[in-house]
């Protein structure tokens, strides 16, 4: 098992930023792709972005490109997401996922990540 723990999350206006951390245990952090999801109420929880296991490969969903940034530390077991320019639309919970072995064409999809964090909140007012 892997355990995955985010922290980060909170109450920010918009155009401010967060910097979200999941930190992992249990398991080879660097074998990992890992992904960032959301989940605003109400709504499916839908992919924001991935970072492949060494940290070279990223993508973003088109809303976050240019705003939000996914990094990881293999050192650290911990990947991470500067989100900037927030806008009251990315309020959501955010969670971290990861997924062992996924072709790059399949990993924004929430199907193919064997590990979830509990998620953390992350509120933007106008």
């Amino acid at each position: 098992q892997m355990q995955l723990v985010e922290s980060g999350g909170g109450w920010v206006q918009a155009g401010g930023s967060l910097r979200l951390s999941c930190a992992a245990s249990g398991r080879t952090f660097s074998n990992y792709i890992m992904g960032w999801f959301r989940q605003a109420p109400g709504k499916e929880r839908e992919f924001v972005a991935w970072i492949g296991s060494a940290g070279r490969l990223t993508r973003y969903t088109d809303s976050v490109k240019g705003r939000f940034t996914i990094s990881r530390d293999n050192a650290k077991n911990t990947v991470y997401l500067q989100m900037n320019s927030l806008k009251p639309e990315d309020t959501a919970v955010y969670y971290c996922a990861a997924s062992l072995s996924v072709s790059a064409s399949d990993r924004a999809s929430d199907r193919v990540y064997d590990y979830w964090g509990q998620g953390t909140q992350v509120t933007v007012s106008s």
